[in-house]
């Protein structure tokens, strides 16, 4: 599961539709209506907020957003409910960790939107501040 911290508007296709996939899964765990994914980390942030579904639910509205942009039809009905349920910080280091993770996929997956890549940019949901990689981050690159 990768819930991205990076603004949807630059997740490639693949990306983009993983993540709606996977931000319904946060969903329903969070909504407590599944016994799998419980512990895991990428969850972990949005457990932090006053109401972690309404944070949820503001993510998947984001993604739904970008993909209204490029034509997609996610259907926004299965998000529970309306955007606007909080904000959380997003540490420049955990965003370069994550810009990073996604130009080595996009290497591999899709050179022409990496080409079309230049500077990260947040999830509008979530506003930058200074740090380190985030303590519930366990990808592959951890130097970031």
């Amino acid at each position: 599961m990768r819930l991205w911290s990076i603004h949807p508007d630059q997740l490639d296709r693949a990306a983009l539709v993983a993540g709606w996939r996977e931000g319904l899964l946060a969903q329903k765990v969070l909504r407590g209506l599944t016994k799998g994914y419980l512990h895991h980390p990428q969850l972990e942030r949005f457990r932090t907020m006053r109401d972690p579904v309404a944070g949820i639910a503001t993510w998947l509205h984001g993604l739904a957003d970008a993909a209204d942009a490029r034509g997609y039809r996610f259907d926004r009905t299965r998000i529970a409910l309306p955007a606007g349920g909080g904000r959380l910080d997003l540490t420049d280091g955990q965003l370069a960790l994550e810009w990073r993770h996604l130009r080595d996929k996009l290497g591999v997956r899709d050179p022409a939107w990496l080409g079309g890549l230049t500077t990260p940019r947040s999830h509008p949901m979530f506003d930058l501040v200074p740090g380190p990689v985030a303590a519930w981050e366990r990808s592959p690159h951890p130097e970031a």
